[in-house]
């Protein structure tokens, strides 16, 4: 059974625009991760790393479902049409496994972000250093100041 749609925040800077689940908590590399009814987490890409990344076209685990796993670990990576990430573990715990969807429909990840497209589970607890939908829409504001003053100074060049 999957969850009912998340109340969100509609998020715009620039040409971005997404609407950001108001309960999740996300990762200063742009992961979310949600409570799930059962007491575990899901973890996903938000949506502006799935598109910094591009269509994605494939993903892998590094690790089993039961083994241990801490804040900042590789446990896996992505790859999208524009670049191949590491995926770094959100949550100090226990990883509970991949999104089975993803075998067949990795486009999920870039379609359904906060949705059907998550990554992995993880029983535990989230790291402390996650942020709250306000605070991750500021740190996103800066992120996306960067990329614009970059492609500016460039295009000065």
């Amino acid at each position: 059974m999957e969850n009912p749609r998340p109340k969100t925040l509609h998020y715009k800077r620039s040409h971005f625009v997404t609407q950001l689940p108001l309960d999740f908590l996300y990762s200063p590399a742009h992961s979310w991760i949600a409570r799930q009814p059962d007491g575990t987490f899901r973890v996903g890409l938000t949506k502006f790393a799935s598109r910094m990344l591009g269509d994605m076209v494939d993903h892998g685990f590094e690790l089993e479902p039961g083994a241990a796993i801490e804040f900042g670990q590789i446990i896996g990576w992505v790859e999208g049409f524009k670049a191949i990430s590491d995926l770094y573990c959100v949550a100090n715990g226990e990883f509970a496994g991949g999104n089975p969807l993803l075998k067949e429909k990795i486009a999920a990840v870039n379609k359904d972000p906060y949705g059907a497209g998550w990554l992995y589970q993880i029983r535990g607890a989230p790291d402390a250093n996650c942020l709250d939908v306000h605070a991750y829409a500021r740190y996103l504001d800066k992120a996306i100041d960067k990329i614009l003053e970059k492609q500016l100074n460039a295009e000065i060049k």
